[in-house]
């Protein structure tokens, strides 16, 4: 039986981490400082090192459960201790703070811990979201099946207009060669459509080809007899060609969302690093 991350080992990780943050809230409820609670307080001296050696151990985790091999753990369980204890960094944190926030290194490494943890938790809700809206997208096939699909419908219809007259295979012919899928970042995970087709002459926008679908259906009306009933059959044959595009470019859609949180998150946690760092030392030479 699959076993989410979420779950791994009866939710070991959610209950270490649940005890951390009522331990720490506790602690800090309980002290009673002669200064308004802060980062210098023997409290927020105590905090402030596990929250530094949580951020350090859970940046050794982002290497780590690429070699996990080598070593004991799976990266199932490497996962979800990074997921619940990396969230209980932001109490762990935020108690060490005292609520004490400003302009500074310390306020900017706070600020940081927190943009890693939120796209962190973006990219868990999206890991666990997006690859079961794939596999029902797809059906269960892969993306290269759709492709091979699509290339299939390609040829079919080249077949099929070959003996059609002049202004449909060029239209036709014009859409296919003409069509684009995927593109830059932002293209993908707005799902932007750049295809276009020539239509007397005249390159036109044809996103999600209904430029063209439109223009054969509109042809069809005028034309008779044998023409008539083959290109009924392009019309159809075009219309499955459109929902193998569709399927692409939302599965396409789907991994840019899936992946595109590691774009923030990996170059927020070296900032986070360079900024604990910075923090550290400060603390030490000024206070």
């Amino acid at each position: 039986m699959h076993t989410s991350f979420l779950s791994h080992a009866g939710g070991r990780y959610f209950w270490l981490a649940l005890v951390l943050i009522i331990a720490c809230c506790t602690a800090y409820l309980l002290d009673e400082p002669h200064q308004a609670p802060n980062g210098g307080t023997w409290l927020g001296y105590t905090l402030g090192t596990m929250g530094a050696l949580l951020i350090l151990w859970l940046l050794y985790l982002g290497r780590r459960k690429r070699n996990f091999i080598q070593g004991w753990g799976t990266v199932r369980g490497w996962v979800s201790a990074h997921v619940y204890l990396g969230g209980s960094l932001l109490v762990v944190a935020t108690l060490h703070s005292g609520f004490q926030f400003g302009i500074n290194i310390h306020t900017l490494a706070y600020v940081l811990m927190c943009l890693v943890i939120f796209s962190g938790g973006y990219g868990v809700w999206a890991y666990v979201t997006y690859p079961a809206a794939r596999n029902e997208l797809k059906r269960s096939q892969t993306l290269d099946d759709i492709f091979m699909q699509l290339e299939d419908a390609d040829g079919q219809l080249k077949r099929e207009i070959g003996s059609l007259a002049a202004d449909i295979r060029g239209v036709v012919t014009s859409a296919i060669e003409r069509t684009e899928v995927g593109g830059s970042l932002w293209a993908q995970l707005a799902a932007v459509d750049h295809s276009k087709v020539i239509i007397d002459g005249v390159v036109h926008a044809n996103p999600d080809q209904v430029k063209v679908v439109s223009w054969l259906v509109q042809r069809l009306t005028i034309a008779e007899g044998a023409e008539s009933k083959k290109l009924a059959g392009v019309v159809r044959d075009y219309g499955a060609r459109q929902k193998l595009l569709r399927v692409i470019r939302a599965d396409i859609r789907f991994n840019g969302l899936q992946e595109v949180w590691l774009y923030l998150h990996v170059p927020l946690s070296f900032g986070l690093l360079a900024a604990l760092i910075a923090h550290i030392v400060s603390v030490f030479i000024y206070w």
